[in-house]
């Protein structure tokens, strides 16, 4: 029966909504519920808190194959803003809405079995959208990477007091980071999700400093056609898209079509390179220090596994990268501004100066 046949819609008007929660009465005050109100309450279950919608959001991103996520979040009274923008498969136009609907998943044939439990029914975007304010895509096309925008109510859906404690991580037996503890908060499910997937380049801060990080990455990653003659920025991937604007005004309307909401005169910081761009979590966590105060040691069978560069040969690599650039500077009358930015990806280094012209 259609959900809203007119039929269904007079019992509920005669007998109240209650009536449509239950296909069935058994007796003695047992009932078999319909499927839409049993989905409605496993969504419910599902989330318990902000800190939920994270980890779901975080495995959605890696189920779509992305290599590169990128997790914005800020706080604005009790309202919890959050925006995850990825490199994976992306989804069509055509199915923006229908992925937040019960039972609607790409993975007809698998599923995934992680620290998390189950993921592959088709439920996890709907269990989020149940909960939160505003569950949406903001921008993602098929094989463009994706940008979702969730906003919470914290007084509805609760979050943690401490949102600015950053965990504790120690390597454990075989060298691996893991989390040993620290408040169960937002950036913890960040971490926790990084050290469970080392080869994954994840980032998280401000939508403002993920921004200055999506700027710079793609200021990187694009070529000199794409940075001067893009006059569509919607045929790039959805993470390139702020690297290519060319002013302030773009690079504003940019941000906010890809749910990182921005003023222009932030904007002008960021094309001005005036934020420095986020490291990745795994780059942080291996540069960590151990309860001796020596960085441990890299596992070099481990590494196999993607590209990974021990701290300290990445210290002395930037000292020797800032030598090697004094030749230029004094022959071209510039300076280094900062240190060399190294950024270690799955299959490839890449360095970035930024200089300043001397008067």
């Amino acid at each position: 029966m259609a959900e809203h046949d007119p039929l269904i819609d007079f019992v509920s008007t005669v007998s109240g909504d209650g009536f449509l929660k239950v296909e069935e009465t058994l007796g003695d005050g047992y009932v078999r519920l319909r499927v839409p109100e049993a989905e409605r309450r496993q969504a419910k279950h599902d989330i318990r808190g902000v800190e939920d919608i994270v980890v779901e959001l975080l495995r959605n991103a890696r189920d779509a194959h992305a290599q590169r996520i990128f997790f914005a979040t800020a706080r604005e009274g009790d309202t919890r803003l959050m925006t995850i923008i990825d490199d994976g498969v992306g989804v069509p136009a055509a199915l923006h809405e229908t992925i937040f609907e019960p039972r609607v998943t790409s993975k007809l044939e698998t599923m995934v079995m992680d620290r998390w439990g189950v993921h592959g029914r088709g439920m996890a975007l709907f269990s989020v959208r149940s909960n939160a304010s505003v569950a949406r895509v903001a921008s993602s096309a098929p094989h463009k990477g994706a940008a979702i925008e969730i906003v919470a109510d914290t007084q509805v859906l609760p979050e943690r007091a401490d949102q600015s404690t950053w965990p504790v991580v120690e390597a454990d037996d075989s060298g691996a980071p893991r989390v040993v503890r620290g408040p169960h908060n937002i950036v913890r499910r960040v971490v926790e999700f990084a050290c469970e997937h080392p080869s994954l380049e994840i980032y998280i801060g401000t939508p403002t400093e993920v921004l200055a990080t999506l700027y710079s990455s793609g200021r990187d990653a694009l070529d000199v056609s794409d940075l001067m003659f893009c006059d569509d920025l919607d045929r790039l991937q959805v993470w390139l898209r702020p690297g290519a604007c060319a002013d302030a005004e773009e690079l504003t309307e940019t941000a906010s079509a890809i749910g990182l909401g921005i003023s222009e005169r932030t904007a002008h910081r960021v094309l001005g390179q005036e934020l420095a761009p986020l490291e990745p979590l795994m780059t942080q966590l291996l540069a960590t220090e151990d309860d001796t105060g020596h960085e441990p040691a890299p596992d070099i069978y481990r590494d196999r596994r993607s590209l990974r560069i021990h701290h300290g040969d990445l210290v002395a690599f930037k000292r020797d990268l800032t030598k090697a650039f004094d030749a230029l500077a004094d022959r071209y009358y510039m300076s280094l501004r900062g240190e060399p930015r190294i950024n270690v990806g799955r299959d490839a280094i890449s360095v970035r100066f930024s200089v300043e012209k001397d008067d």
